[in-house]
């Protein structure tokens, strides 16, 4: 009896064993690889980091970044498009794989979701036409600049920028309104606004002039997917020391994507 029992348990302990490497592989890399695809959540009406052109093809940063991931992987991508209040819930439901949406570090994030390495920069910055000379903030001297006030852009032209003329308005399409009728040389404020703008009025020659500062963007990771977190971090850190990333952001932000954390 007692060799009955032994001989099964020994059997248990061997099914378990060779049952553990299937159900360590089932993680959220594996599970892309065996389906050979990704599916990546993605704005669609924020550019420059995500939107859909006039012949209705997805583009932008964040676009071209899904694009990288998926091409080293050797998957297919499957863009899914989600809004900035339904990006995290898409990971949490499983309805995506990765979120790449211009996604920013906060401690109630974490809680829920990780992060890769920032994959780009996403600047405060002033921006202006290509014939107004200034690339720092002595240039800045005596230029008038428009700013929503109480913004950030506010606070921050207020401590880097003292020299300058600002010229506060109530709301953003005031701001902006000033800049382009001409009532202002720049204009203080994010690049998704200058990128609208840009989009909207094509014959504007529009440039970046000073960062004013830079909170980057992540990829956002399911929570408990280490493999999947570890080869998303490789992709970026492999783009960033290939100077693809900076050709990116050159080319969508204006600017080199510049020292972004790890």
């Amino acid at each position: 009896m007692n060799t009955r029992y032994t001989f099964l348990a020994a059997i248990g302990v061997l099914s378990a064993v060779l049952a553990f490497p299937a159900f360590a592989a089932d993680d959220a890399l594996a599970r892309i690889k065996a389906r050979n695809s990704i599916r990546i959540a993605v704005p669609q009406d924020y550019p420059p980091y995500g939107f859909v052109d006039s012949s209705m093809k997805a583009k932008g940063y964040d676009i071209e970044m899904a694009t990288i991931i998926a091409t080293k992987l050797g998957v297919k991508l499957e863009l899914i498009p989600v809004t900035a209040p339904n990006r995290i819930a898409y990971l949490q439901t499983q309805k995506a794989d990765l979120t790449i949406s211009s996604l920013g570090k906060t401690p109630e994030r974490e809680k829920v979701i990780d992060y890769s390495v920032a994959y780009a920069p996403f600047f405060d910055a002033i921006f202006g036409s290509k014939d107004v000379q200034a690339k720092n903030f002595s240039d800045l001297s005596g230029k008038t600049i428009s700013v929503t006030r109480g913004s950030m852009q506010d606070d921050e032209l207020q401590r880097l920028a003292a020299d300058a003329v600002v010229k506060r308005f109530e709301d953003n399409n005031a701001t902006l309104a000033a800049f382009l009728s001409g009532q202002t040389q720049m204009f203080a404020a994010g690049t998704s606004v200058a990128a609208a703008i840009q989009q909207k009025n094509p014959n504007q020659s529009l440039e970046l002039k000073v960062i004013l500062s830079n909170a980057p963007c992540y990829v956002g990771v399911p929570k408990g997917e280490p493999q999947l977190l570890a080869k998303v971090n490789e992709i970026i850190l492999e783009a960033k020391k290939s100077g693809a990333l900076d050709d990116i952001s050159q080319r969508w932000l204006g600017a080199p994507a510049g020292t972004l954390p790890e």
